[in-house]
């Protein structure tokens, strides 16, 4: 025996069915709006304090001069309040997305290319299992350190001793020009001179600049991608050339901490607190990390 057919309770089922669909689908976009917006919700940034050295040597400190006691004093304070240095690399991947960071990250670099940065640095950083960014000046390194090597005191870096850094595992490299490390040649370091073109100056940083990374490529087969400004001297022209050039993170001598972000811009402009050697460890420590 056949049912009869009913309009009525057929569309009665089809409303229902509109219902239940329209209810599923609003918990569906609800729901994924949720966890959508939690999955996005952007990280707080990561305060990170960069500290600066130049030479280290000796038992006479001076404001750009730690004494290696100083230098392992500094390393071990860090260590034991659990600070954990940080590479450019690290740092790099971190705002493209990839990697994260140690709680309490500290980035650690040297100015110049002394070559004492080898003899007293390097044990030390395998010692404390820390790294560092050692930059360096072209020129000092193909002339003075050529014609003068290996004298603690005052000698720069060879490519042998660079070579030796890199190879390491504990030192990444930095562009610190190749020939703009003066006060003497009519600019401040590589910072725009009053009169110049932007087109002038762009042209005579880039050939500088450039010049010291085929250099790096040539006797190292590497390329850095840091660039530290001599004397933090920062013209507002000089980042597109930085850029042009490779480099994503630039180092400046503001002495201010960093708020690291999954931004890369963030790595421009990295500001940096200089180590002199006329204060404990404990009042800079304190004061660079606010402790």
């Amino acid at each position: 025996m056949y049912r009869s057919y009913s309009v009525s309770r057929f569309l009665w089922l089809l409303a229902a069915d509109a219902v239940i669909f329209a209810l599923c689908a609003v918990f569906f976009f609800v729901g994924r709006s949720f966890f959508t917006s939690a999955d996005s919700e952007p990280e707080p940034p990561v305060r990170l304090p960069v500290i600066m050295y130049h030479s280290v040597y000796g038992d006479t400190p001076s404001e750009y001069v730690v004494t290696p006691a100083q230098l392992e004093s500094d390393l071990r304070w860090l260590s034991e309040n659990g600070y954990k240095s940080v590479t450019a690399e690290q740092l790099i991947a971190y705002t493209q997305g990839r990697g994260g960071l140690p709680l309490k990250p500290v980035m650690i670099t040297l100015d110049d290319g002394y070559y004492n940065n080898l003899t007293y640095l390097l044990p030390l950083l395998e010692k404390y299992d820390m790294t560092a960014v050692v930059s360096v000046v072209g020129s000092y390194t193909d002339n003075d350190a050529a014609c003068d090597p290996h004298i603690p005191c005052y000698s720069y870096l060879t490519w042998d001793d660079i070579a030796l850094l890199a190879g390491s595992g504990r030192v990444e490299l930095g562009n610190h020009t190749y020939d703009m490390h003066s006060l003497y040649s009519g600019r401040t370091g590589c910072k725009r001179k009053e009169g110049e073109s932007e087109g002038e100056y762009r042209q005579a940083l880039g050939e500088d600049i450039s010049r010291l990374q085929c250099e790096f490529s040539a006797n190292l087969g590497l390329a850095p991608r840091v660039f530290t400004y001599p004397f933090g001297a920062v013209s507002r022209e000089s980042l597109p050339v930085i850029r042009e050039n490779g480099f994503l993170m630039t180092l400046t001598c503001r002495e201010r901490a960093n708020l690291i972000t999954r931004d890369p811009d963030c790595l421009y402009g990295i500001g940096r607190f200089n180590r002199s050697g006329l204060t404990t460890t404990e009042t800079f420590m304190r004061r660079i990390t606010q402790e």
